[in-house]
């Protein structure tokens, strides 16, 4: 009788704190939660429509580091929700095409910062790939031709790597962690251990995090408000009005060919960097798609 009374007591404790929280003024209630600072912390968090279990300790320690982190990185974080506007609306709709969840856009975010990054380790572009990984995935790699740094045919490379890690793993947060830790790497720690679930593994250190880094930026790039970060849209980076020219011929000279499309060859380059010579020799009379800006020039 004496346990049931203080379960009472603790219930109603509960619900009248929810109901104070609610109750309190607007500024003050943003003051408790610490909304617009760093401190900020979310009652809740998925991936992929996957909850995170916020209520196991080390998960919440994890998840607390990376959102420190990066709501702290000032600068590094509006440069990456400025880049967003312009790369988003390019990768969405090729993840929608492949049935790939709307929150792998944050995984490229994480990779590359939406830049074309160079690692030590030679992956190249948004979405990091290696050499070897980049051709099996379809993508040529040559001194020429460097389709790592073609955002939409790297995508679509990474959507058939996540699509098979979906298939093995059966759920996409570790598909998420393979792309990290590599199919194999990740199936062997999971017989390894004797658990299915991303969240109880122990992983090296960097695919630990990797999960938690993109649940921090997902969060924070959804809702920079209540981090502190205050991007109007005025100043969003902005889609650039191109039009596609098709070339199935060898290309002598860039410069000459930017110069004849009415710009000039950093230009040519800035919207086509999987170009990566002077010139295209093209013997094989292979068809490439090259943009040209129409308007910002």
């Amino acid at each position: 009788m004496k346990k049931t009374r203080v379960l009472g007591m603790l219930v109603g404790l509960v619900i009248v704190s929810g109901l104070f929280i609610f109750a309190i003024s607007g500024d003050h209630k943003k003051k408790l939660l610490n909304e617009g600072t760093s401190q900020y912390f979310p009652m809740a968090v998925d991936f992929a429509g996957e909850k995170a279990p916020l209520q196991i300790s080390d998960v919440r320690e994890r998840f607390d580091r990376e959102l420190l982190v990066n709501a702290n990185l000032h600068s590094s974080t509006i440069l990456i929700i400025k880049r967003a506007n312009r790369a988003f609306p390019i990768i969405e709709p090729i993840l929608k095409q492949y049935g790939v969840p709307d929150d792998f856009k944050y995984l490229a975010v994480i990779e590359s910062a939406l830049t074309n990054a160079v690692s030590s380790s030679g992956a190249k572009g948004v979405w990091q790939f290696m050499p070897e990984t980049a051709k099996e995935k379809g993508m040529e790699v040559n001194d020429a031709v460097d389709e790592r740094y073609h955002l939409q045919k790297s995508t679509e490379a990474a959507c058939k790597y996540l699509v098979a890690a979906k298939q093995k793993f059966e759920n996409w947060t570790l598909a998420a962690a393979s792309y990290n830790g590599g199919m194999t790497g990740v199936n062997t720690k999971i017989i390894e251990q004797q658990v299915t679930d991303y969240y109880d593994l122990l992983l090296t250190d960097e695919t630990s995090r990797y999960v938690f880094r993109i649940l921090a930026l997902k969060e924070i790039m959804q809702h920079p408000e209540l981090y502190g970060f205050q991007v109007d849209k005025t100043v969003m980076y902005q889609h650039i009005p191109s039009k596609i020219i098709e070339v199935d011929s060898s290309i002598t000279d860039l410069a000459v060919f930017a110069k004849n499309q009415g710009i000039n060859y950093k230009i040519l380059k800035i919207h086509n960097p999987w170009l990566r010579d002077k010139k295209l020799l093209n013997p094989s009379k292979k068809k490439y798609l090259i943009e040209i800006p129409t308007e910002g020039y």
